[in-house]
């Protein structure tokens, strides 16, 4: 009888399987890492609500964070420069994965994803909604960071009226109301492919899980970040 051999060790992920898996790694680390920074982010816009002096209170914490161990700003530029990080990391890898799923993408991987409830429509969603959330990031830095737009007055020094000012014009709430919406949409999906692709929806009970999570961080955000420039644009605040 002719004897065939066979390997018994585990195949190891390589090629294009194990660079498809480094780069959903890296699009998962780069996106927990935004979640936590959004939640923070939520958390300051939120004193807006308690008035100017408590809001630049908190603007200016942030600038003298760790002194005098630290220099003035000094925390606050390690975090933007991790952003940045962040952001290249996370565009970089959804642009290739994109690519990468015009050309490779196989029935029963569309089907796996609509068993578990996200379909080819949610990632389109995801896509073009992180295209507008890219753009919505550049114009924001643009309005309240570099180099600093004040649409409905002169203020630009003050981060309270810097802000209420803007909120006050139908159209920019306008804007951010979309982007905060987008932003929902892409956390709802974003937080459960990356607990998929961190190995943390093994079993029905994990996976139901993931998806509470993940709807429950998107809609606490979308509503945190809503409220204020809703009362500012009705004259609450």
């Amino acid at each position: 009888m002719p004897c065939v051999a066979t390997n018994t060790l585990p195949a190891k992920r390589t090629g294009k399987a194990g660079s498809t898996l480094f780069l959903k790694t890296l699009m998962a680390g780069s996106g927990l890492f935004f979640v936590l920074f959004v939640l923070g982010h939520m958390y300051g816009n939120l004193k807006l609500l308690w008035g100017e002096e408590t809001f630049n209170t908190y603007a200016h914490h942030l600038r003298t964070i760790g002194e005098p161990m630290l220099p003035h700003r000094g925390l606050l530029d390690i975090i933007e420069v991790l952003l940045v990080l962040a952001l290249i990391a996370h565009v970089y890898s959804a642009v290739k994965l994109w690519q990468r799923a015009g050309t490779a993408r196989t029935q029963r991987y569309a089907v796996k994803k609509t068993q578990l409830g996200f379909g080819g429509h949610a990632n389109k969603a995801m896509r073009w909604g992180g295209l507008f959330l890219l753009l919505f990031v550049i114009f924001h830095l643009i309005q309240f960071t570099l180099p600093k737009v004040n649409f409905n007055g002169e203020d630009t020094n003050n981060p309270y009226w810097l802000v209420h000012d803007s909120f006050r014009l139908w159209w920019v709430a306008l804007i951010y109301i979309a982007a905060m919406i987008a932003l929902g949409m892409h956390l709802m999906h974003g937080i459960w492919s990356a607990a998929q692709t961190l190995g943390w929806t093994g079993s029905p009970a994990a996976r139901k899980k993931a998806k509470l999570v993940a709807h429950l961080t998107a809609a606490v955000v979308v509503v945190g970040f809503l409220i204020p420039p809703l009362a500012v644009l009705f004259h609450l605040i």
